[in-house]
C-alpha cells in the first residue's frame, strides 16, 4: 500500500460524513422555521384577531365617509388612533414606559468596556 492509497482510503469516510452532515444541516434549516411557526400558533391567532378587528374598523370608517373633527377626536381618545384603538398599546414605546431605556450608544460603550476591561 502506498501513502496515496492510505490517504484516499481515510478520506472517503470523512467525505461521506461531511456530505451527510451538510445534507442534514440543509434539511434542518428548512424544517426549523416551520416548527417555530407551529409552536407559536397562539400568538399568531391573537395577532390575527387584532388585525381583523383593525381591518373591520378601517373598512367601516371608509364606508361611512368623512368624520367630522369631534368624531375623530372622540375615537382617537379611545386609544392610539381612531382606527387602531388600544391594540398593542402596551408594546409601544412612550415616555411613561421608557424611563429605564438604554440608548444604543450606552449599549456600545458597555460592550466596549466589558471587552476591554476598562470602566
Amino acid at each position: 500500500m502506498t501513502l496515496h492509497s492510505i490517504k484516499s482510503s481515510l478520506l472517503r469516510p470523512a467525505k461521506a460524513l461531511l456530505v451527510a452532515f451538510v445534507c442534514s444541516l440543509l434539511l434542518l434549516s428548512h424544517a426549523l422555521p416551520a416548527m417555530a411557526i407551529s409552536a407559536n400558533k397562539s400568538a399568531l391567532t391573537d395577532g390575527t384577531a387584532q388585525l381583523s378587528n383593525i381591518e373591520k374598523k378601517s373598512q367601516d370608517a371608509a364606508k361611512s365617509g368623512l368624520l367630522n373633527g369631534k368624531q375623530v377626536q372622540k375615537e382617537a381618545n379611545k386609544g392610539i388612533n381612531e382606527i387602531q384603538g388600544a391594540a398593542d398599546a402596551d408594546k409601544m414605546n412612550r415616555p411613561s414606559n421608557s424611563q429605564d431605556a438604554v440608548t444604543v450608544l450606552d449599549q456600545v460603550k458597555g460592550a466596549f468596556e466589558s471587552v476591554t476591561g476598562k470602566g
